[in-house]
């Protein structure tokens, strides 16, 4: 019985009315001395209480001769009642926090840090449904393959362009990174960027690895990651249209000369 209060009272009934409603399913009709008996619910609180139940719509009260006798709501009726408002608090709920949330992003570009697994891969799967013209990914396997049906389902619906590492049958439109000497090195560390609609990018450590992620939507991060992928796709294009083991050797000798020396 007290779980069942305590589910009553989160649908937004007191603890007495969740009392009293149940004492009137239990008795119908009855009296309000004998639904204080039945709920516990004191005398002196009890008519207020039925009245309440009578304004929200779950009691429903007879003026008798002598004294008022009450029913309760029938359980079906209480349910699809309770499902209806609960429906429509959460519209009300969701435009007033959206409003807010539009609000609050029109102010400030911030740059946001999830650090829990289900959190990032959540995030990633909230930003491939809900964009609207376009997604950019870089990633390798192992995330790409967590996000998989995500991916290709977003394709179906927008514009996925980007490039994988190591991935296997991508969807049509990413590029597959060519083999090199410097992703095949073991200590060389993952990553992924997820860009839509210009607007908002998640990038980090895939959730194989270390928990870290940072969401954004300042403008200069977007350009900087957007740009990233770009030139990691063209260069990329280059090297496999040219064909050429030189031009390869050469990308791995600029590459060591600007990093390690």
């Amino acid at each position: 019985m007290d779980e069942l209060i305590l589910q009553l009272k989160q649908l937004g009934l007191t603890e007495y009315e969740a009392k009293v409603y149940i004492a009137l399913v239990q008795e119908s009709p009855a009296n309000a001395a004998q639904i204080s008996k039945l709920s516990t619910v004191p005398r002196a609180r009890v008519y207020g209480t039925l009245d309440a139940l009578v304004e929200k719509g779950i009691a429903l009260k007879e003026n008798a001769e002598k004294t008022a006798i009450y029913r309760a709501l029938p359980v079906a009726l209480f349910i699809e009642k309770a499902q209806q408002d609960f429906t429509t608090t959460i519209e009300h709920m969701n435009g007033a926090l959206s409003a807010l949330e539009a609000e609050s992003v029109e102010q400030q570009a911030q740059v946001l840090t999830l650090q829990e697994k289900e959190s990032i891969m959540q995030y990633c799967r909230h930003l491939l449904e809900k964009a609207e013209q376009s997604i950019m990914i870089s990633m390798w396997d192992d995330m790409y393959d967590l996000l998989r049906e995500d991916i290709e389902r977003a394709a179906k619906r927008v514009a996925v362009k980007g490039i994988t590492i190591r991935a296997k049958d991508v969807v049509s439109t990413v590029d597959a990174h060519r083999t090199t000497y410097h992703l095949a090195t073991t200590q060389n560390p993952h990553w992924f960027i997820i860009a839509i609609d210009h607007r908002e990018a998640l990038y980090g450590s895939p959730v194989t690895e270390r928990l870290s992620a940072f969401l954004t939507d300042d403008e200069m991060h977007l350009y900087i990651l957007e740009d990233y992928i770009w030139h990691d796709v063209l260069v990329n294009r280059l090297v496999k249209r040219n064909g050429d083991v030189s031009l390869e050797q050469w990308v791995k000798k600029e590459r060591f000369d600007f990093f390690d020396k």
